[in-house]
């Protein structure tokens, strides 16, 4: 693995096509689909986390929810609009680190998500959890499973040999930054100090948007849904459309949990929305202690990783 470190500064494939079947099969892509049956599928999801509460409950007092407002707060004061594009400018030079994927699923074992109320294990543990529960229900979409194991990449951003950014600026619920922020993103209420609620502009439903103008044209809080994102496409990955979109909205929240923001989406956009909340599920309910096999699976993850990705990823 070789290592480039910059510090940033803090201040400032070919066409897939998807469409829905008349009897409501989701269709991907060169003929699979998904029949209706299995988009209900019977994953058995807990009723509690982790901490004996339920599932992102932000309010529950755990050993955890002073930590992850105390996260809420710094993050909606310091997600701007000027923040996040350069972020992105910054970041979508990939020219931090080289590795592969495995490498980077390796670093992720330092990382507990000061974000999550649900778990504090090492992500690691969540990755291989989710494709784990997605392999079961759906043996034979590799796609899928790779994704899930995947998704979280991102918060390698996290690592002291990365750079090392602030929580706030790597994970948490995402939400669209240059129009309203809407009341159903966790902990609203600390947005009264972003900047951006002092800019009339952004202050409005579409903000700079218009309706339908999709998704890939709104900037989105910056963190690692967006950075696995960009390292995924311009590494020239094979995976579908929809995986690509899973991993960029995966933690927008208040898009597949609430439908706010619903009028900014395109067609496309509608329909790889149901291919995430399909993901959302095991993405969320396979949190848990029950432990991993790592070197059991690791070579089922490896197979899916060569057939999906080149050998080295620019970071």
């Amino acid at each position: 693995m070789t290592i480039l470190i910059e510090q940033p500064d803090m201040g400032s494939q070919g066409e897939d096509k998807r469409v829905l079947s008349d009897n409501n099969d989701l269709v991907l892509h060169e003929g699979f689909s998904v029949p209706k049956s299995v988009q209900d599928t019977r994953f058995d999801a807990p009723e509690i986390n982790s901490f004996g509460h339920s599932f992102r409950d932000y309010d529950a007092k755990s050993e955890r929810q002073q930590t992850v407002e105390e996260f809420y707060r710094v993050n909606h004061i310091n997600q701007t609009y000027d923040f996040v594009k350069r972020m992105r400018e910054d970041y979508g030079k990939l020219d931090k680190v080289e590795m592969s994927i495995w490498e980077c699923c390796e670093l992720l074992n330092d990382v507990v998500d000061d974000s999550d109320p649900d778990l504090d294990e090492p992500q690691i543990e969540h990755l291989l959890q989710t494709a784990e529960a997605i392999r079961k229900d759906y043996p034979d979409e590799d796609w899928l499973h790779l994704t899930g194991l995947i998704h979280d990449l991102g918060k390698v951003l996290l690592h002291p040999s990365f750079g090392g950014l602030p929580q706030w600026a790597v994970v948490g619920d995402t939400f669209p930054l240059g129009c309203a922020f809407d009341e159903s993103i966790v902990h609203h209420k600390y947005f009264e100090y972003n900047s951006d609620s002092k800019n009339s502009t952004y202050c409005t439903k579409n903000g700079i948007y218009s309706e339908g103008c999709g998704l890939d044209n709104v900037m989105i809080s910056w963190g690692h849904d967006d950075y696995m994102y960009l390292v995924a496409k311009e590494n020239g990955t094979t995976l579908p459309p929809a995986a690509l979109f899973i991993i960029r909205y995966h933690s927008f929240y208040p898009l597949h949990k609430s439908g706010a923001y619903k009028h900014l989406m395109s067609e496309d956009d509608v329909e790889n929305l149901k291919w995430l909340k399909i993901f959302n599920k095991y993405d969320l309910y396979s949190k848990s202690k029950v432990r991993i096999d790592v070197e059991k699976v690791k070579p089922y993850y490896l197979s899916l990783i060569e057939k999906y990705f080149p050998a080295k990823l620019r970071w």
